[in-house]
């Protein structure tokens, strides 16, 4: 499949005309020279927009099972791309040849998984309550619910996973599940990868006969043609990953709009590891290299990389930083995402060592050559320290970490109800240590949208149980999810019928059920698979 630098509006491929940009390669530090990406502006917002306006009714009202195939359509052109799309990205990201087919399985996986959620039916929430004419002292209408979208959904890329958090990522999908179109902002770090993906969904869109304004991809410079698109009146929700800065600024444009709408943003998180007694007493030595192992996963780009790890001081929590401190002094330095991302983190990793009483431990390898390349750092502190300094509470994206010393369990609870809200919480325990992890455990309910045990948080499962998501400001509203299942619950919302004739209802509260759906039926869930 060719590039043209051109964006994908409904069926049309437009050149933008607000000046152009190339894609860029981290690993060699310079521009792909072909080809030129013409930037939208405004005008090419409201041309999206306005084709998702006319497609809305259309798309929504489809039958499930023509919404289902479409999005297997996609997750099929996307595999039909081939290795030319893997072959983009990685020039793109210098993210690896196989963490790249990786995240395509993932991707075409979540397009399969909210197809079967379509098909199920269920996200559509069906209940009806009958009429209860006699009821005294007075009568009961006849009241049915169900779920229908909330409108055109803007979608941004994300940088650090350009196939499953971008034109085609998990918001996308859940939003075309709920039976809403997208436009899609793509990242300027993935443009040539953004086009092949949004090329796939447009033939997708063509090839399921569906209204060309389902689907529409955008390139914009800067921050206009973004603000562009949350202020628009059309869009009615926003998927969003990234950086905090930009979550919140997109968040303020949504809320001042004459009808705010939400913004579903995943911001900030350093996942915080709780190494406790018993476990650091029989493991240290191997929590230490696992743990090392996902502190470096993917030059540590991940939004549940594990950013603070905290611990009662004693000779086995030496054990551990010792196994940690030697697996990372032989990580390789490894290439990061953009020249930004790069800078950041150097700037993060300054602003720490910058800390009285943070004691620099282990280094990886050197970058040497290498452009834009980590070196892994683990830092050492303590607890006091910890509280009295806001910026080692700051998030560095990338192969970094600090190991916070605890006197107590007194106070690691202390710093586990200091700590913002967070996407996990991992804790690494024995038996032995049940009654301190369920001392702990309300404080990180409170805390964290996904807890687990004697594990590492890199890595989350597209299913129906996942929880990617958390309170602020790991997300802007810790009541969802952006991966897994109930992603979809972001783009919809309730409506009921009251004493509409059978008729005139959805087909999904017909009084026959002719979808053949399980619903709740006066009270009682009524379950017909």
């Amino acid at each position: 499949m060719n590039l043209y630098g051109e964006m994908l509006i409904g069926f049309a491929s437009v050149r933008g005309t607000e000046g152009v940009r190339r894609a860029f390669n981290p690993a060699i530090n310079a521009e792909i020279a072909v080809p030129e990406f013409g930037m939208g502006g405004a005008a090419e917002v409201e041309r999206a927009a306005r084709l998702a306006e006319r497609a809305f009714d259309t798309f929504r009202n489809l039958p499930l099972e023509e919404r289902a195939r479409f999005l297997e359509a996609i997750a099929e052109n996307i595999v039909d791309t081939g290795e030319a799309l893997i072959e983009r990205a990685h020039a793109e990201t210098g993210l690896s040849v196989a963490r790249l087919q990786g995240e395509r399985s993932r991707t075409v996986g979540q397009l399969h998984l909210f197809a079967r959620v379509v098909r199920d039916g269920r996200f559509l929430g069906a209940t009806v309550d009958h009429a209860q004419p006699e009821r005294q002292p007075l009568p009961r209408a006849d009241l049915r619910l169900a779920k229908v979208p909330l409108g055109p959904v803007a979608v941004f890329g994300a940088s650090n996973f350009p196939l499953a958090f971008s034109v085609a990522g998990g918001d996308t999908a859940s939003a075309f599940a709920a039976g809403a179109p997208v436009i899609v902002k793509a990242h300027g770090a993935h443009l040539g990868t953004s086009e092949l993906v949004g090329r796939a969904i447009q033939k997708a869109v063509r090839d399921c006969g569906l209204p060309e304004g389902v689907f529409s991809l955008l390139f914009g410079a800067g921050r206009e043609l973004g603000e562009a698109l949350v202020a628009h009146p059309t869009i009615k929700a926003v998927g969003f990953t990234g950086s905090r800065q930009g979550g919140l600024a997109l968040m303020r444009i949504a809320n001042a709009r004459p009808e705010p709408i939400p913004v579903y943003a995943e911001m900030s998180s350093i996942n915080p590891v709780f190494l406790f007694p018993g476990a650091l007493a029989r493991r240290a030595e191997a929590i230490g290299k696992g743990f090392a192992d996902s502190l470096t996963l993917g030059v540590g780009q991940f939004c549940t990389n594990p950013g603070l790890v905290f611990a009662v001081d004693g000779p086995d929590l030496d054990r551990f930083v010792d196994s940690a401190a030697q697996a990372l002094s032989t990580k390789s330095a490894q290439t990061m995402l953009t020249p930004g991302i790069f800078e950041a983190f150097c700037s993060g990793t300054r602003a720490v060592e910058g800390v009285q009483g943070v004691r620099k431990v282990a280094q990886g390898q050197a970058a040497g050559a290498l452009a834009n390349a980590a070196e892994a750092s683990l830092y050492v502190t303590d607890a006091k320290r910890l509280l009295a300094a806001p910026e080692l509470e700051s998030e560095m994206f990338g192969p970094a970490s600090i190991v916070v010393r605890a006197t107590n369990i007194e106070e690691l609870v202390e710093v586990a109800e200091h700590v913002e809200g967070q996407l996990t919480v991992t804790l690494q325990i024995e038996p032995d240590d049940y009654p301190h992890a369920r001392r702990l455990l309300p404080v990180l309910e409170r805390k964290a949208g996904r807890i687990l045990a004697n594990g590492f948080p890199t890595g989350v499962e597209v299913c129906h149980a996942m929880v990617h998501g958390g309170p602020f400001p790991s997300t802007s509203n810790a009541m969802f999810t952006s991966v897994g299942a109930t992603a979809i619950e972001r783009f919809l919302r309730p409506i009921c019928y009251q004493d509409l004739p059978d008729t005139l209802l959805p087909e999904v509260v017909k009084e026959g059920n002719p979808l053949g759906l399980s619903r709740i039926v006066d009270g009682e869930l009524i379950c017909t698979r």
